[in-house]
């Protein structure tokens, strides 16, 4: 559970993120924010491309910024867009991969959470490690 300064401290990184993104596609800059078991928290911005399926999302860049730091345990994500867009279907399904517990905040550009939500109601029925059979 966050206590409200952690919130607080989280939705502010990833304001500050956001301008860094790099969307000059879209013109959808998004930032966020990841707080892991450890207390430290990772940043991520979206980074679009010409050629469009290589682009990334914020979260999945926080997430694999966390995880090349060696983070596997995350508490929270805070995301941050123009209209409090939710995160998509590819991150929701990275997220999944390191718990399906990891609250996530989704906040305007004004700080104003407009969703809190955890990943397992963000992804229901989520395919994770266990589900991989080996033979």
């Amino acid at each position: 559970m966050l206590v409200d300064e952690q919130r607080q401290r989280l939705i502010e990184s990833a304001l500050v993120a956001r301008r860094w993104a790099y969307a000059p596609y879209s013109g959808y800059p998004v930032g966020a924010a990841l707080l892991t078991a450890s207390g430290r928290i990772y940043e991520g911005v979206n980074v679009e491309s010409a050629a469009y399926p290589t682009t990334m999302c914020a979260e999945r860049v926080a997430v694999f910024n966390a995880v090349s730091q060696g983070e596997r345990e995350f508490v929270a994500l805070a995301l941050v867009t123009a209209n409090g867009g939710s995160p998509c279907g590819a991150c929701r399904q990275v997220l999944a991969e390191f718990g399906l517990d990891t609250l996530v905040l989704v906040a305007d550009v004004q700080g104003k959470v407009l969703q809190e939500i955890s990943v397992g109601e963000l992804l229901p029925l989520a395919f994770q490690p266990q589900d991989l059979v080996k033979e």
